[in-house]
């Protein structure tokens, strides 16, 4: 019976141990208005937690828009990269893998050099705030096992009981 009660108590505290991963947010870029053009993709970011394990959704016309993965020079210059490269559904979602920045560009025409670009910054996943610690496991009763007990109890001093 005393066996029992350790080994639930052993599972409570190996669960409880365990992080709560908080679950991932979607992001619809520029929210209502989408990825178009005559929009400030800049201040739509600001402020924005993007964690990595997040998604980002790049909403469009198909054929009006496309969407293009690029780096820091890319994004200021508004290179494109090849067009195979591409993402056109106009229901894009890129899972944000790793953390660091991240540009995103049109490549239609000349939307890029009109602002059709975004820049983020992708966080490493945290934990919430709001989560307190995990506690420290204790014996059932609450108290600490005086060493007489602890030494009739074997199995809690002897692996091989495992």
């Amino acid at each position: 019976m005393a066996f029992n009660r350790v080994c639930i108590l052993f599972l409570v505290a190996a669960a409880m141990s365990f992080p709560i991963m908080s679950s991932a947010t979607e992001f619809i870029v520029g929210d209502d208005s989408g990825w178009t053009l005559g929009f400030d993709y800049q201040a739509w970011a600001e402020g924005k937690n993007f964690q990595v394990g997040d998604k980002i959704v790049f909403k469009y016309l198909e054929g009006a828009h496309t969407v293009f993965k690029v780096n820091g020079t890319g994004f200021q210059n508004c290179i494109k990269p090849p067009a195979n490269e591409a993402l056109t559904s106009g229901n894009d979602t890129i899972v944000l893998a790793t953390a660091g920045r991240k540009w995103y560009i049109c490549g239609v025409g000349s939307h890029c050099d009109m602002g059709q670009k975004l820049a983020i910054t992708v966080q490493v996943l945290a934990l919430s705030p709001n989560m307190p610690p995990s506690p420290s496991p204790t014996p059932l009763s609450g108290k600490p096992y005086p060493p007489k007990v602890a030494d009739k109890r074997p199995f809690l001093m002897n692996p091989h009981w495992w």
